[in-house]
């Protein structure tokens, strides 16, 4: 199977539509997909609902989606650094189901997996617990119990996820920060399109240092990557 598109804009012709779920990677503005959600942005498709750790920063990132009015909610776990996000959800503009930061990590892994739930402490007791299913578990040989909430597994119609290297066959390797929500947003689409810094030659790479086999890759395209830094912080120049 040919996996290697010439462009974004190809590699996501014929996948995207409105009203459909799109799991995006990505930490910060670390390992974004920026190639792919400019296509999305240029597509015109409406009535997104993107999960993601955030939702980039005002105009750039995902947050030319929200610029653009696309997205209809976001399943986030951090939602600073984003004036516009915060406008259109206290404006009533935007929904947002807001996630523990490894709950929504370990949903789209286990969406990744097959898995349809799981029970997690996090959240018991707050309003992320509110209106979800409690039970008691056994925490040690004392019998002491403990409760746990049932989260949901994401299963997207769509993955967009930012790679470092890739082979043709969909082999991933991601770079330090970037493998943080990278992996798990990237197996839990019926569809995965990846955008990488580079190609590789296939069986260049060390088997034991593949993050992501690509059995989980279905589109690649290899660009350039402006890679904005959120927050640049320097120190005073020593005096000479």
């Amino acid at each position: 199977m040919q996996k290697v598109y010439e462009s974004a804009t190809a590699a996501l012709d014929g996948l995207l539509r409105d009203d459909m779920l799109i799991a995006a990677g990505g930490f910060g503005l670390c390992g974004i997909p920026e190639l792919l959600i400019d296509a999305v942005v240029d597509s015109g498709v409406k009535n997104l609902t993107v999960a993601s750790n955030n939702a980039g920063v005002d105009g750039f990132g995902l947050g030319k989606l929200l610029d653009t009015r696309q997205i209809k909610k976001m399943m986030s776990s951090y939602v600073g650094e984003n004036a516009e996000f915060m406008r259109q959800y206290l404006s009533g503009e935007l929904e947002l189901e807001f996630n523990p930061q490894g709950t929504l990590a370990e949903r789209m892994r286990a969406g990744g997996a097959g898995i349809a739930g799981f029970y997690t402490k996090t959240g018991y007791g707050t309003q992320i617990g509110e209106g979800k299913e409690v039970k008691t578990f056994p925490t040690g040989p004392d019998g002491q119990e403990e409760h746990y909430i049932l989260e949901e597994g994401i299963f997207a119609d769509l993955s967009i996820v930012k790679a470092w290297k890739a082979d043709d066959t969909g082999n991933l390797v991601f770079r330090k920060t970037a493998r943080n929500f990278n992996p798990p947003a990237a197996m839990c689409g019926k569809v995965c399109v990846v955008e990488v810094e580079e190609i590789v030659p296939r069986g260049s790479l060390d088997p034991d240092h593949i993050h992501l086999p690509g059995i989980y890759v279905h589109r690649i395209i290899q660009g350039e990557h402006e890679k904005r830094i959120e927050k640049v912080t320097t120190r005073k120049r020593e005096e000479a």
